[in-house]
């Protein structure tokens, strides 16, 4: 019965129709169909069976808005085989790069971290003793016989 609904409507939509109809009927709507006594004893005065008898028979005053999407005014113009070519030979020199880019960060990650345990292999032997420069040595060169003579 519903079948032939389907192709105007979503089963969603469908079943906000009949839920919205049900509820008005339950609260004694008046029906838009003419029942018989009979019938409305068979189908157990059921409100949802009545809104679906009124949604088959098109007489229900419910409508559905579906909003549908902007149509745009570009128009989409047609690549040739050459240009196609071209844009995917663009693409792939930029991926290409940006790998290049990527694998040259992990390298920098990889000396700095070397650095880091080299720091850490340093510090764990102990002390480094700092280079002495030629200023330094002329001056205890200088300071030393001053010493003997007291």
């Amino acid at each position: 019965m519903l079948e032939k609904l389907e192709a105007q409507f979503t089963k969603y939509e469908i079943a906000r129709i009949l839920g919205a109809r049900a509820l008005q009927v339950a609260m004694d709507a008046p029906l838009l169909l003419k029942i018989d006594e009979k019938e409305l004893e068979e189908i157990n005065y059921n409100p949802i069976e009545i809104a679906k008898r009124e949604l088959a028979a098109d007489v229900l005053p419910i409508t559905v808005n579906k909003p549908m999407p902007k149509k745009k005014e570009t128009k989409i113009k047609k690549l040739t085989k050459e240009e196609l070519e071209e844009i995917k030979k663009k693409e792939k020199e930029l991926a290409d790069s940006e790998e290049a880019k990527i694998k040259a960060k992990e390298a920098d990650k990889k000396v700095e971290a070397e650095e880091e345990k080299e720091e850490k292999e340093i510090s764990a032997d102990g002390e480094i003793m700092e280079l002495s420069n030629p200023e330094d040595e002329t001056e205890e060169a200088g300071e030393a016989p001053a010493e003997e003579g007291i």
